[in-house]
């Protein structure tokens, strides 16, 4: 393995049973653009796109650390391919709340899990920080990195500048914006949805045009005040699975808690399956069934007998948030496992038709290849099973539904990001799989290509980035 220059910023703490903290010890530092060592292989000469991976950054501001994972501070990785090199950026999204703690060098807002070091009295005053952490979408004119509390954030395509945030010329002040949202794979048309809080929360739902403008708006009135953070788009279908998870909204409002600490866990609702025209943007079927939990929806499709199949990676309660809220803190001892399920639905009813456990281990993070039954999904799992308590996710998987799961193990101490598919122009059934990987054992990271269908090969190609990349979320590719 060839060696790297170290980084500039060390772990505070790594220690052997959670190597994976130094990646988010310290704030990440940014990097202008930077041509890619190659560390072993070579790029593939037709790999020619830009990746972009969008996740929280800035864990700690003035000696307080965030409460929560999703509560530190959004950076956005560019890497192009040019079929001979890899140049990769870094840089912060300069959201007006990050603007404004880091001229102070304290922190001053609310997040997700997280309430400002003041007294009760003037907390209840302070404002939620739109920290853009979560995902990106990439359009013809400009990037978007989306925190689905609020509007995104518009961003330079190419130096990853911050314009600011981007009403879609049609989202309202007070709307909000997945982090989830999906392109229609025929028309190009892009769909996503908002939850909009009140005493009963509202679910609105936005079609936008292939460039990102909003066309058509629609609303569903929803029970309580939930947490939904992902759908199914399967052609004609949109379908939201509400699991029984509900805000108590005055410890909220008020501050006497955070928003995390205030959702609540009521399995005696069930899961509400709501099944939406996509045209229309109107409900034309909903419901219950048994609970569960889940944040990512991977695979799905309209089957030929008009039914809608779905894979999601399913929870059987919300243990998963107390999980991810410890990751702030470097040291995890909650469990909380999930599996990757398929279901068969009637979208006339949202009656389930059939269901079945696919990848009975813990997993997460599904990314599809393919728009039919034959599509593989790339996914996170764990190195061995049963799940290692207080790690992270250390391989990247591929399942495919003749030939069942490969795991590529990316070795003790690495930490593999969501795997991100890319097609192959010469082969297009040999996709490319690329994957940010955290190295514990060396404090760095570096950026590994897979060929899709032979990941227990090991990677084709890693290359190095100039600094560590702290654990990010979820990204995109976007062809040349």
């Amino acid at each position: 393995m060839a060696p790297l220059a170290p980084s500039r910023s060390q772990p505070a703490t790594a220690s052997t049973s959670a190597l994976w903290a130094g990646a988010i010890a310290q704030p990440a530092n940014e990097f202008a653009a930077t041509t890619l060592s190659v560390l072993e292989g070579q790029l593939p000469v037709g790999l020619r796109g830009t990746l972009y991976r969008n996740g929280p950054a800035r864990l700690e501001r003035g000696g307080t650390r965030v409460g929560h994972w999703f509560d530190g501070d959004g950076a956005v990785l560019r890497v192009n391919f040019d079929g001979e090199r890899a140049v990769a950026n870094y840089r912060y999204v300069r959201s007006a709340g990050f603007v404004e703690e880091e001229e102070t060098e304290q922190c001053l807002y609310r997040g997700y899990g997280s309430l400002p070091p003041v007294s009760i009295w003037q907390r209840w005053q302070t404002q939620m920080k739109n920290a853009a952490n979560t995902s990106v979408l990439a359009l013809p004119d400009r990037l978007l990195t989306l925190w689905e509390g609020g509007l995104p954030h518009r961003l330079d395509l190419e130096t990853l500048e911050t314009v600011g945030l981007d009403n879609l010329t049609g989202l309202q002040p007070g709307d909000t914006f997945t982090a989830h949202p999906k392109r229609h794979p025929r028309t190009g048309k892009i769909f996503s949805f908002g939850t909009i809080p009140g005493g009963n929360a509202t679910l609105k739902l936005y079609r936008l045009s292939a460039t990102g403008v909003v066309e058509k708006t629609g609303t569903i009135p929803l029970a309580g005040i939930p947490l939904i953070h992902d759908f199914v788009l399967a052609d004609r279908y949109f379908v939201f699975c509400v699991s029984p998870v509900r805000l108590n909204p005055l410890p909220a409002l008020f501050a006497l808690s955070s928003f995390s600490d205030a959702l609540q866990w009521q399995p005696q609702q069930g899961t509400q399956i709501i099944v939406v025209d996509a045209d229309s943007l109107e409900a034309i079927a909903l419901n219950p069934v048994d609970p569960w939990y889940q944040w990512h929806f991977g695979h799905s499709y309209l089957d030929f007998d008009g039914s809608i199949v779905f894979d999601v990676v399913r929870y059987p309660d919300f243990t998963t948030n107390q999980q991810l809220k410890e990751v702030a803190s470097g040291q995890v001892t909650t469990t909380a496992d999930a599996q990757l399920w398929q279901y068969r639905i009637d979208p006339k009813t949202g009656r389930i038709l059939d269901q079945q456990c696919l990848i009975d281990r813990h997993c997460e993070f599904p990314v599809a290849f393919g728009h039919d039954e034959t599509a593989t999904t790339y996914l996170n799992v764990h190195r061995t099973v049963p799940t290692p308590v207080g790690d992270l996710f250390g391989a990247i998987a591929r399942f495919d539904p003749k030939t069942g799961l490969t795991v590529a193990d990316a070795g003790e101490g690495r930490y593999p990001s969501e795997p991100i598919a890319v097609e192959n122009p010469a082969n297009p059934q040999q996709p490319w799989v690329l994957t940010v990987v955290y190295d514990g054992t060396q404090h760095r990271s570096e950026l590994w290509i897979y060929e899709g269908n032979e990941l227990e090969k090991g990677p084709i190609c890693r290359l190095g980035l100039p600094e560590v990349v702290p654990h990010s979320f979820h990204g995109t590719w976007i062809s040349e």
